[in-house]
């Protein structure tokens, strides 16, 4: 909603509410970086890949961990490799109850949420509509189930999680970062409409939270951010055919994969630097998707 002052100036009626909170300088050596040791991260997807990495640095670093997967087996695995404070919660992250409920047992076993990174994910690729090369009828499209899934998990998990914890952060006073990934794949990518698009969405949520925090007067305890990554060398990357592999490579200007380690150091640098908020950092070696995708 627009209107003008009596100055006849243009206003907003939705200016930031910020009244609470009293503007002062920081200096040098005021100036303090958030510790992990003793922080609390919740993290989906936390049994392997990019999740796994962050909670093994995270313990490392004198942190505890809420790592919440689907799978059981790969949970156990997982707590198996991580010495330290870690607490494993099997969960569904479309379900309200399991988000409502992992985000529970970090308050009732470590007393706080200081970062939270819904990095839960999955992929399903199909064109959305395939010709046949010969007839130029369409012979295949994307599933309804294809595109829903994605954006059920990817998506969707991401609202509940982030809801729940968020939640919880500000009714017992944790100060900290919520960390989303989104990808380089939000800038579009052939046969990826269902991933990029819930992708695309994850290089907004840092806008909109911290703008709902700052209204509040919140964002100066809870801070949002992105990191978008390129070609991640996890697992099923490195398991890729390596033709297909090779092609990815060509158009990586350092020459190589992004190593889940790397993406993790930009991670706790955007959860230790509170002058990192509301926007999306890429991580991808100097990729550039061609008009291609």
């Amino acid at each position: 909603m627009q209107n003008w002052d009596s100055n006849n100036t243009w206003t907003s009626c939705y200016m930031p509410r910020v009244e609470s909170h009293k503007i002062e300088s920081v200096t040098g050596d005021q100036l303090k970086m958030l510790d992990i040791k003793n922080a609390t991260a919740v993290i989906t997807g936390g049994a392997g890949g990019i999740g796994f990495a962050l909670a093994k640095y995270w313990i490392e670093h004198g942190g505890h961990v809420v790592m919440g997967d689907i799978n059981q087996d790969l949970l156990d695995a997982a707590a198996e490799k991580l010495e330290g404070n870690v607490e494993t919660v099997l969960f569904d992250v479309t379900r309200e109850d399991d988000c409502a409920r992992l985000a529970d047992t970090a308050i009732e076993k470590f007393g706080q949420i200081n970062l939270v990174a819904p990095f839960a994910g999955i992929i399903i690729d199909s064109m959305l509509v395939s010709p046949d090369r010969e007839t130029g009828k369409v012979t295949r499209k994307m599933s309804t189930e294809q595109f829903r899934k994605v954006i059920d998990i990817n998506l969707t998990g991401v609202f509940l999680t982030v809801r729940e914890c968020l939640e919880r952060m500000i009714n017992n006073k944790c100060k900290g970062l919520i960390c989303l990934i989104s990808s380089t794949g939000s800038l579009g990518t052939a046969g990826q409409i269902n991933y990029s698009s819930t992708k695309a969405a994850m290089s907004v949520f840092p806008k909109v939270i911290t703008a709902e925090l700052f209204r509040r007067g919140f964002s100066d305890i809870i801070r949002c951010s992105a990191v978008a990554p390129g070609y991640v060398g996890t697992d099923m990357v490195k398991n890729m055919n390596q033709q297909a592999l090779d092609k990815i490579l060509t158009n990586v200007p350092i020459g190589r994969l992004v190593e889940p380690e790397e993406v993790i150091s930009l991670v706790a640098e955007l959860y230790k630097n509170e002058a990192l908020a509301g926007d999306v950092f890429f991580i991808h070696g100097g990729l550039r998707l061609g008009s291609g995708g």
